[in-house]
């Protein structure tokens, strides 16, 4: 998206575009994966864009209220990270050792999610997995890591 879509899907959303919120939004359309707060402050920084990091977070946590980002929680880190919200479904590798995340490409509980609505009547409108593990490049370095 270029910088008048990415200011259009704010005001579609019901916030004022400012030059931060187009800025934020636009570094996470062109992240490959989530991003900490702090790295979208750096990334504006880098960028020559002056924001406060208190503003980054709570410009993140807006965009995630209205839909344009995307907030998750990974299990043992206590920062939330951040991706634009390309309306796909996606499921994270998350490495243990180096915290790296990569998307995988396919949902293994499409069919869970029928046979458990059909099961019990719920109307099921989505769930979250994360997989945990250690990256090849770690399972190298760290001795300690468990083999398969």
């Amino acid at each position: 998206m270029n910088d008048v879509e990415l200011g259009e899907a704010v005001r579609r959303c019901g916030l004022k575009n400012t030059k931060g919120r187009s800025a934020i939004l636009g570094i996470l359309e062109k992240s490959e994966r989530p991003v900490s707060a702090e790295q979208v402050f750096m990334a504006m920084r880098d960028g020559g864009i002056s924001a406060n990091l208190s503003t980054v977070y709570r410009t993140l946590e807006a965009l995630a209220d209205k839909g344009l980002a995307r907030k998750l929680t990974i299990a043992g880190d206590s920062r939330n990270l951040y991706e634009f919200n390309r309306m796909e479904h996606r499921h994270y590798l998350v490495c243990l050792a180096c915290n790296k995340i990569v998307a995988i490409d396919s949902c293994p509980l499409r069919d869970y999610e029928k046979r458990l609505s059909a099961e019990t009547g719920y109307l099921i409108t989505g769930h979250r997995l994360d997989v945990y593990g250690y990256c090849p490049e770690c399972r190298i370095s760290y001795p300690q890591c468990p083999s398969p």
